[in-house]
């Protein structure tokens, strides 16, 4: 190879990490900018202007270059994301609202990890995330006003109780394939719903009042003080998002690439063959069902402690279609694309109240429209080979 070929190699190698950096860097400004304004009209204009940047981007090569830097700088890509939400809880480091939108984000990001586990890897259709959300939230309810269990333990509970509950319907799960396994899932989050409402010891319709979260004697109902600067109380939760969101995507991840992702995979794609080979089709279904409602229920007991009252409509069946919206516009097995595309499904309704009201509407024809145009998900073609997307 000649040497000015290999100098050039060397040299475009060497710049890929800063044009990762500035990519990161430059979606971390928009977001900002996102959050900051307030008008519709200039969100819509945000909007299209970000869209012309990807197009002109893609057409230029901008986009490939990122895609690269992103793809061959694993750590980059993973400690660019801490820091650009770091970076936007700073800045709106006394903004409830804003902060709050961050935080719920990130829990559906957690939730929705749990459902890429079933989803993804085994091939589990859940349409119940929402509900097992809500046994992590009520579980967290009962034991910070009944016990005087450690807060932290109290998030480990509300998992450990979602997990429980969800190894008791894996049985009907089991015994049902396809369409009929989904309608299992769909059947438990109605019912949820309903046994929530006739509960007086659940605060019924009303709902229950829950603790705000206390770790080792930090108040999580007071904002830190630094100095003069006061913030938000809301950022506790968010930083304590932040690190549970890395925990389950590092557990995910790893689980992806051990021999127990790869006979989760070959279920998914043949359970008959599986079989075969002398793969527990049983067994492999309990561990995914049981770790992905594991992490919602984590995260519905943070959240139940972040808007410290809990109430049954807080947990209906449209919700877990929004946590299934989330997982299938990320992708199939993506967990990344999850994370993209919760930002767009939390976030966008409410910075455009004009689509508030038709935001199932427009959910569902998106999700269509993926489906059918791009299966794979929102994460561009180069990304997703990176983070492969499972396909259903």
């Amino acid at each position: 190879m000649p040497a000015a070929l290999v100098e050039s190699e060397e040299s475009r190698a060497r710049t890929l990490p800063l044009v990762g950096a500035a990519a990161i860097a430059v979606l971390t400004g928009f977001t900002i900018l996102f959050l900051w304004v307030e008008s519709e009209a200039a969100v819509a204009g945000l909007l299209l202007a970000a869209t012309a940047v990807v197009v002109v981007g893609g057409r230029l090569g901008w986009l490939g270059q990122v895609r690269t830097a992103l793809a061959r700088h694993d750590g980059l890509l993973n400690g660019g994301a801490v820091a650009g939400v770091l970076v936007i809880a700073a800045f709106f480091y006394r903004d409830h609202f804003a902060l709050l939108m961050i935080a719920t984000v990130l829990l559906y990001v957690l939730a929705c990890l749990g459902l890429t586990v079933q989803f993804g890897y085994a091939g589990i259709l859940n349409f119940s995330g929402a509900a097992f959300f809500g046994v992590g939230a009520y579980t967290a309810a009962v034991l910070t006003a009944h016990t005087p269990v450690p807060h932290l333990v109290v998030l480990l509970a509300g998992g450990a109780m979602a997990a429980l509950i969800g190894s008791i319907l894996i049985f009907p799960v089991l015994r049902t394939r396809g369409h009929y396994a989904a309608v299992v899932t769909i059947a438990f989050a109605l019912l949820f719903k309903t046994f929530l409402e006739v509960n007086p010891t659940l605060g019924g319709p009303q709902g229950l009042p829950v603790a705000n979260m206390n770790l080792l004697g930090w108040d999580f109902g007071h904002g830190l003080e630094i100095g003069p600067i006061e913030t938000s109380f809301i950022l506790n939760y968010v930083l304590l998002a932040l690190l549970l969101v890395a925990v389950g995507m590092l557990l995910v991840k790893r689980l992806e690439r051990s021999w127990i992702g790869l006979d989760m995979d070959a279920i998914r794609l043949d359970e008959t063959a599986s079989a075969c080979f002398g793969i527990d089709l049983a067994r492999w279904k309990i561990t995914a069902f049981t770790i992905g409602n594991f992490l919602a229920g984590v995260a519905g007991a943070l959240y139940g402690m972040m808007l410290a009252f809990i109430a049954p409509n807080n947990f209906t069946f449209a919700d877990g279609l929004i946590m299934v919206s989330i997982v299938l516009l990320g992708g199939i097995g993506n967990p990344w694309g999850v994370a993209v595309a919760a930002v767009i499904v939390i976030i966008l309704p409410e910075k455009l109240q004009v689509i508030q009201e038709y935001r199932f509407l427009l959910f569902a024809a998106t999700v269509i429209l993926i489906l059918r145009f791009r299966p794979g998900g929102l994460l561009p073609r180069g990304l997703r080979q990176y983070f492969p997307g499972r396909q259903p």
